[in-house]
């Protein structure tokens, strides 16, 4: 794909995002053939945004996931700044097709991580992290049978990138805490909907991070100070309606939550 295929597709997906439409389909001259060219188109909707980028998410973090969507490992999706409600805030169901919640540990970092040829440990990326969140994601698709449409076009489409909330820092020390072992409840109109585990999220949200770094290392990408990732769904993800309530228990380390309207 050339730039102007690229910025075409982004242009198409993009448009439906904002008319809350579907489609069933890239056309074939604006398919990515490549995890290369699907990352090219994705960047293209930085540009629809006038903030910063605000973060990064992880999608398909688990086996179930993977299988679901018919993909063999995780994909990065970008978060944008005005997609992002306040802790507690209101979120517009629309024409949500997924109609569903994510209960997700999300990390700060605090300083960059560039691209580099040799991988980064997971050690070296906790070290650049500045604080650890209770978060929500509230993914979307802008095609109708997302889970067909393969690698390529899931990536272009931001990984199902849509609403997002993040907690407030966590207090306690996180970084002396098992956050495979950790667990998470999610809650829906006061009633226990959903619970899981950090090990849910590639084994551990830590090693997820990780591979978010690497991952755009390897697209020549930073990772930049400020910058926050979402690492994927501890749990399984909640049914939604308009009405509801959901929160986030993440026992010491914090609670968040949001409505749905």
């Amino acid at each position: 794909m050339d730039p102007r295929q690229c910025q075409a597709c982004s242009d198409l997906l993009v448009r439906h995002w904002r008319a809350h439409t579907r489609l069933e389909a890239l056309p074939p001259d604006l398919l990515p053939g490549s995890r290369v060219e699907a990352y090219a188109v994705q960047a293209c909707i930085e540009c629809m945004s006038d903030a910063p980028l605000f973060g990064w998410k992880i999608a398909a973090t688990s086996l179930a996931g993977q299988r679901h969507i018919g993909v063999d490992g995780p994909l990065a999706g970008r978060l944008l700044a005005e997609r992002v409600i306040a802790d507690g805030g209101n979120c517009p169901l629309g024409n949500n097709l997924m109609r569903v919640a994510e209960m997700e540990f999300a990390f700060r970092m605090g300083r960059d991580l560039p691209p580099r040829a040799a991988p980064y440990a997971v050690d070296e990326v906790l070290a650049a992290v500045e604080s650890l969140h209770p978060a929500i994601e509230l993914p979307d698709s802008r095609f109708s049978h997302f889970e067909r449409v393969g690698m390529a076009a899931l990536i272009a489409d931001n990984a199902c990138a849509h609403y997002f909330v993040l907690g407030p820092a966590a207090s306690a020390d996180w970084r002396g805490l098992d956050l495979a072992a950790h667990p998470v409840t999610g809650s829906r109109n006061g009633t226990v909907a959903e619970t899981g585990i950090g090990a849910n999220v590639l084994g551990d949200p830590r090693l997820a991070l990780a591979w978010l770094a690497n991952e755009l290392s390897d697209h020549r990408l930073t990772l930049k100070a400020g910058q926050v990732v979402t690492t994927g769904t501890c749990a399984k993800p909640l049914a939604i309606a308009a009405g509801d309530r959901l929160d986030g228990d993440f026992g010491p380390l914090g609670r968040v939550a949001v409505a749905i309207i």
